[in-house]
């Protein structure tokens, strides 16, 4: 059976708004990102999606994990962090519409934290803020035939794909099929319905807007809840996927600052580059720009120069 939810004026409005952006970055040729703003996109879906759910390591320790370096923080910390990697860089293999692929991804996702990572539950369970249950789950045993309907539906439906990740999304928060790991497991499904219809999203961390909205990601999903039908959540997450989109095209189109672009790039790398690395990520300026960032934030001493002309490498200043 299809999940109940509507098309409102304001879904229909957002579509179009994504559609034309989406048409953007396929003119430009931006799903194809550089190596670097890969890696970096995909550190801030990680330490996003696991921030949401409570986890205190910072962006820079989550860096420092990915690569292979010693992180001083809580255990669990760290295992939620390195099982999320392995899911994460593997993301492309999974299928969106298989369940067992779905159990798959649970069981690295949650492996050493759930009693039984990769299966559904065996027992009831509520969502409790405060002293009041604001969510009760439907009954364990229904678990297993509503999560097949949801993947039916994922599979046979001719909704439009953004439609579909927000309803499995919600759908699945609702149904609440694990004793843990449900949030980020929605998200990471939405993510991949998503990319794999749209290979832009494999790198584009939307789930930093979650983050950032978290209290707003929390309301839609309980007037989701109220209203019987997801709509409320879907209206929600379009407009992060358009904002997020957005703020790709943005960055990508030139209107940042000279001063943007530097500190952006000097978020992305630690080790030395050159002019040439640098334009990898800023394709839309011309050489001359280029120079001219740099070397004005060579006299900023924001960077270090060594060497001149094709040989010159730049790196950051090291900051006290």
């Amino acid at each position: 059976m299809k999940p109940p939810y509507d098309i409102t004026p304001l879904v229909l409005q957002l579509v179009s708004s994504i559609s034309l952006k989406l048409g953007a970055v396929h003119a430009r040729n931006l799903e194809k990102h550089s190596p670097q703003l890969r890696k970096h996109n995909r550190i801030k879906t990680i330490h996003a999606s696991l921030q949401i759910e409570g986890n205190t390591l910072s962006e820079e320790q989550v860096t420092a994990l990915i690569e292979n370096k010693r992180v001083i923080g809580p255990q669990k910390d760290i295992k939620e962090v390195m099982n999320a990697v392995d899911v994460y860089k593997d993301l492309p293999a999974y299928q969106s519409t298989n369940e067992r692929s779905f159990l798959k991804a649970h069981k690295i996702l949650m492996d050493g934290l759930a009693a039984k990572p990769g299966k559904y539950r065996v027992s009831g369970v509520g969502i409790v803020k405060g002293s009041q249950v604001t969510h009760l789950a439907p009954p364990a045993d229904k678990v297993p035939g509503l999560m097949k309907d949801l993947f039916k539906y994922l599979e046979k439906t001719d909704e439009l794909a953004l439609i579909k990740s927000c309803v499995f999304h919600y759908e699945m928060e609702f149904i609440h099929p694990f004793l843990d790991g449900n949030g980020r497991m929605g998200r990471l499904w939405q993510t991949l319905i998503l990319m794999e219809n749209y290979p832009v999203f494999e790198y584009l961390p939307f789930e930093t807007l979650i983050s950032k909205t978290q209290k707003k990601y929390y309301e839609a999903l309980s007037k989701a809840d109220k209203a019987g039908k997801s709509t409320p959540f879907i209206e929600y997450m379009l407009t992060l996927i358009d904002e997020s989109l957005g703020n790709m095209l943005e960055l990508r189109n030139g209107v940042m600052t000279e001063h943007d672009r530097v500190e952006y790039y000097l978020s992305l790398h630690k080790i030395e580059f050159t002019r040439k690395d640098y334009m990898k990520v800023f394709k839309d300026i011309s050489t001359a720009t280029a120079s001219r960032d740099l070397k004005n934030a060579v006299q900023q001493k924001r960077v270090i120069k060594t060497g001149t002309y094709n040989k010159a490498r730049y790196k950051a200043h090291k900051k006290g």
